[in-house]
């Protein structure tokens, strides 16, 4: 991992579960972020239909390397 690193708090969403809400979320991040090192669950929910789970929903705080330019330091 990189020396800094810098961290975004995103939600995924689910049917399937909080893992897969967790997957999406870091899918997602993976389209804008790159280098992501790893995310940290935050919380948990989910929506409810009836007496069903509908969705599950986690919040991740997703961490990354920071990017220097070529010429940092100088």
């Amino acid at each position: 991992m990189a020396e800094v690193a810098k961290v975004v708090r995103i939600i995924g969403s689910s049917p399937d579960g909080f893992a897969e809400a967790a997957q999406a979320a870091v899918e997602e991040a993976s389209r804008t972020i790159r280098g992501i090192t790893g995310i940290d669950v935050v919380t948990m929910s989910a929506q409810v239909e009836g007496d069903r789970v509908a969705q599950f929903r986690t919040t991740v705080d997703v961490a990354f390397g920071v990017e220097r330019g070529s010429d940092a330091g100088a």
